[in-house]
């Protein structure tokens, strides 16, 4: 029950008793942050029926309140305003009852109401999580929560970015000077023993090119000549081609990584209920291409590649097809939207986190889902966020200038318990309780810090 639900009788009852005048409505407001209290009564409407000051009305009634009232302690009057403070134990009570009902503010889910999907997360296979998937994360997960106890059917999900040149970088680094490592040997978590290399790569790479340079090559003849770029292409190329060494590797590095994510997300508190991976996805939407093509939606220029002309729409010409028959992201992204829709067939709507850099993006992707005819287009949003930055600059994760997520868990957990122990109050608790209690402390502060900021900030 509200606290003004529980306070109106107790002031009705009062203003009777004290001045012999029966109210039908009284009004509550929230306590100004400068005043003591946890709920204003509002006493100036009173003057209409009582005459007299409203200090001294405010007083008599909230000095009755606290005489008859077991929530209300103390009170004060500032002007025609009675603040009044309720009890710890009003509030400790309230919270056990919630902790209690397992459905406390989630209404229930009506069957014809279409299904809400939310992507987040979304990382790369060739480094660890860091704080920008932190915030991308907890925004995310946040959001389908909300959105799941408002009534709605959601459903998580992310897609993996598995495959590419950056996925390559680490393989050959792995290859060349990772000595047959792996997580239990190196005694690292699988993502961490990849991002290693990822890193290990760009110092290989860097040094290649400045060694060309000195050979008098340009900065662009080096950085496109080094040999280690040039073997990288050539892996990826083999991957393509299916060449089984490399997608047995790709396969093994790549489940080191899942694992090492897993972790991470079990202790940040997400999950998700699907997984898409852009290995399976690369590929879809070049057949949603030829049906644009049919439909007038697509123009294929005289080199054979495929656009779509936004200009009208007050965006420009977008290719959606290479003139060699290979799709570009957008493709993708058209294509896994609707292969989305095919695997969960009650989806109404999307929201995808993912940050500003990617604005333009995602009206183009609406767009062109609006225009090829799907009515679940027109539900489709874009939760942008601004990027997390250090004060250096961006975080680069080839550079090893990134702030690890599980290591700033790590930290908060440390920080909760250096802070709590101070402050000696873990009497009677023991060793598992404690380590708990750091953990859920440390978490729950950095989800505030997080969430707390306006997302486009």
């Amino acid at each position: 029950m509200k606290l003004s639900q529980i306070l109106t009788l107790p002031v009705q009852t009062a203003v009777q008793e004290l001045f012999d005048i029966s109210i039908e409505k009284v009004e509550f407001q929230i306590t100004r942050k400068e005043f003591e209290g946890d709920i204003t009564m509002v006493v100036f409407p009173l003057l209409k029926l009582i005459k007299g000051n409203p200090v001294e009305i405010g007083n008599k009634i909230g000095t009755y309140l606290v005489d008859n009232v077991k929530e209300v302690v103390r009170f004060n009057v500032v002007s025609g305003f009675l603040n009044i403070v309720v009890s710890d134990d009003f509030y400790v009570q309230f919270f056990n009852e919630i902790l209690t009902d397992s459905n406390f503010g989630i209404k229930a889910v009506n069957p014809d109401d279409k299904a809400i999907m939310v992507e987040y997360s979304s990382p790369n296979t060739n480094k660890p999580l860091h704080l920008g998937h932190v915030r991308n994360n907890l925004l995310g997960y946040s959001v389908a929560e909300i959105i799941k106890a408002s009534g709605k059917k959601v459903y998580k999900t992310q897609i993996i970015n598995d495959r590419g040149i950056h996925i390559c970088k680490s393989m050959l680094a792995w290859q060349k000077f990772g000595n047959g490592q792996t997580p239990e040997s190196s005694n690292l978590k699988g993502d961490k023993l990849v991002g290693n290399f990822y890193v290990e790569f760009d110092k290989q790479y860097k040094s290649e090119v400045k060694e060309l340079m000195a050979q008098g090559k340009t900065e662009d003849e080096a950085k496109k000549q080094a040999p280690i770029i040039l073997e990288a292409q050539q892996m990826l190329l083999d991957w393509e081609a299916g060449k089984p060494e490399v997608i047995e590797l790709w396969k093994t590095m790549n489940q080191w990584v899942y694992d090492g994510f897993n972790e991470t997300y079990k202790n940040l508190g997400v999950d998700f209920d699907s997984y898409y991976y852009e290995s399976n996805t690369y590929l879809l939407g070049k057949e949603v291409v030829q049906f644009g093509l049919e439909k007038g939606i697509f123009e294929k220029d005289p080199d054979g590649s495929v656009w779509i002309d936004l200009t009208p729409e007050g965006l420009d010409r977008k290719i959606v097809l290479r003139s060699d028959g290979t799709a570009v992201y957008m493709t993708q992204d058209i294509g896994t939207a609707i292969q989305r829709v095919k695997d969960y067939p009650d989806v109404g709507g999307m929201v995808y986190t993912v940050g500003n850099e990617q604005d333009y993006h995602f009206k183009v992707l609406f767009l062109i889902l609006k225009k090829l005819g799907f009515e679940w287009a027109e539900s489709l949003f874009h939760l942008s966020y601004g990027m997390v930055e250090l004060p250096s600059g961006k975080m680069k994760s080839r550079e090893g200038t990134v702030v690890d997520a599980d290591d700033l868990m790590q930290e908060m957990t440390v920080t909760a318990e250096k802070i709590t122990t101070e402050l000696g109050k873990l009497e009677g608790f023991s060793k598992e309780e404690k380590e708990k209690l750091f953990k859920m402390i440390g978490l729950a502060a950095l989800k505030y810090y997080i969430l707390k900021v306006d997302p486009k900030k």
